[in-house]
């Protein structure tokens, strides 16, 4: 392991305040060229204000940034870029209707001849940036079009274009799948090895610890903990980032369901092109149900469907034992049923409003000074964000604050606090701990506990099998477009749900755990 002198970047007595609150304090951080170094904390810990202040984003209030021994300022984007340092969020920055190789080099500098842009030149660059990767699809087709973890692949291109010395990654593998998150992790130990330093931040723990040949830990905007590969272990690891150990999560299921009583809501033969082909289902009062399966089962497109994002060309949905005929997002949200998605930040809220207007734009009705005049009361507005804000612990000095300042765990809780009215009766939550700390995966847990406790039909999408297994009284598990099979109580487990994951893929015969393709290498099903 290289020593601290001979740290490629480094972060000394960085600080920064928002509104008085301290979101760095003196932070001392050295990155080595060709390491993976992790960084870990809880939402609001201080990781995102330093990735912003190394992105010039946001200018620190005091200390210095070294780069191969000599200080430099970052007051920009552009300064980031210069430095070499690369930055792929978790809410990837691409133009969805631009190929792949059109997004690699937007902005890059280009290769000229004789005063012009080489594009020949400039399109064998970016080929070869995505060979050095194993990119198997074509440059040439639009991103939109493309996977999740193939848009990964473009970003990281777009960074070895530029000559990147140092990428960042913010949550990489929030939505991809087992296989998908190996190829990514192969591409990142590659890329280290190489010389490139990886900055990687997520709130898994085991690939943090896998990955990471360095880690530094974060809590209240102090560095608390630093440790080299083999040091830490998962239990270790959430002790320096609480500050205290953890429990395991338990949950008692029940035991059964009431089959003679009426479902709360169910799905009926329901089809939506492209992913949906025939799903049916019942939630009954007072459970958690989990819905698994792969990225691209359809999983996400079916609570759509319900939500009237989407067109339902087949079967239906029943609330109470009626037809619920959603048609439009306005229609399913005054039927009962809301959303929490898996993109909060391009799905699900407004960044640039406040706390309060994000919670309370789902309820203006129940808010108005006078019932037939359509003027929202700003007391009985602060009011209910106040009385939200404390019920689910979100961390803002004020229902005011801009709510795309606050951190990812406390984004998403404020989201699920939108839907906490008398009106909603089923609630969507898409992947709800994508991307926030261990303390506020639990807060959300018990938060969805307690609606299913109070009678609001609780529908719990995940890609993280353990999720599902501590969090759900019943599984459907949903395999290209339908359902490949159903688990309750004391049959959940991970193992099981990662079987019926797979089962539409294995060949008849084929053994338990068969060998199946890369789902990076080639086109995605």
């Amino acid at each position: 392991m290289t020593t601290t002198d001979d740290a490629w970047l480094q972060i000394h007595g960085l600080s920064k305040q928002f509104g008085g609150a301290h979101a760095l304090r003196d932070v001392d951080v050295d990155i080595h060229s060709g390491e993976v170094h992790g960084l870990v904390g809880a939402n609001g810990a201080g990781k995102s204000t330093l990735i912003r202040c190394l992105a010039g984003v946001t200018a620190p209030d005091s200390g210095t940034i070294t780069l191969a021994g000599e200080e430099i300022s970052i007051s920009s984007p552009r300064d980031a870029e210069k430095a070499g340092l690369a930055f792929i969020h978790q809410e990837l920055n691409l133009v969805p209707h631009f190929t792949a190789i059109e997004n690699i080099l937007l902005g890059a500098p280009k290769e000229k001849r004789l005063g012009m842009i080489d594009w020949k030149r400039s399109r064998r660059l970016a080929r070869e940036a995505a060979d050095r990767i194993g990119v198997g699809f074509s440059l040439d087709r639009r991103v939109d079009e493309l996977s999740v973890a193939e848009q990964w692949l473009v970003m990281i291109s777009k960074a070895l274009v530029r000559n990147s010395s140092m990428i960042a990654m913010d949550e990489p593998t929030a939505s991809l799948s087992d296989q998908e998150s190996n190829h990514l992790f192969r591409v990142t130990r590659d890329l280290a090895a190489s010389g490139v330093a990886i900055l990687y931040v997520s709130h898994r723990l085991d690939e943090v610890l896998e990955l990471s040949d360095r880690i530094t830990v974060f809590r209240d905007g102090r560095v608390t903990d630093r440790a080299v590969r083999g040091q830490l272990d998962k239990a270790g690891l959430i002790r320096a980032i609480v500050g205290q150990d953890v429990e395991k999560p338990s949950r008692e299921r029940h035991s059964g369901v009431d089959r003679s009583a009426t479902a709360l809501f169910s799905a009926r033969n329901v089809a939506g092109a492209p992913r949906v082909r025939d799903v049916s289902f019942e939630l009954y009062r007072g459970e958690v149900l989990g819905i698994g399966g792969l990225v691209g089962a359809g999983r996400s497109e079916l609570a759509k469907l319900a939500f009237g994002a989407g067109k339902l060309d087949g079967g239906e949905f029943q609330l109470a034992g009626k037809t619920l005929k959603p048609g439009s997002i306005p229609r399913a949200v005054a039927s009962g049923v809301g959303l929490v998605p898996e993109e909060r930040r391009s799905e699900g809220l407004m960044l640039d409003k406040s706390v309060a207007y994000n919670m309370n734009i789902a309820v203006l009705k129940q808010l108005r000074s006078v019932p037939s005049l359509p003027f929202v009361s700003g007391g009985k507005s602060r009011a209910r964000a106040q009385r939200l804000i404390e019920q689910l612990s979100i961390k803002t000095p004020s229902p005011a604050q801009t709510i795309g300042s606050l951190s990812g765990g406390n984004q998403q809780k404020a989201l699920i606090a939108r839907w906490l009215t008398p009106d909603v009766k089923v609630l969507f939550f898409d992947e709800p701990s994508r991307g926030v700390d261990i303390g506020a995966r639990h807060e959300i847990h018990e938060a969805i506990r307690s609606l299913a406790a109070d009678g609001i039909g609780t529908i719990v999408i995940s890609s993280d099998v353990e999720e599902l297994a501590v969090l759900c009284d019943r599984i459907v598990v949903m395999c290209e477009g339908v359902v490949s099979g159903e688990l309750v109580g004391d049959e959940i487990s991970e193992k099981r749900i990662i079987e019926l994951s797979y089962a539409h893929l294995q060949p008849a015969g084929s053994p338990e755990h068969p060998s199946t393709p890369d789902p990076l290498e080639g086109d995605v099903a």
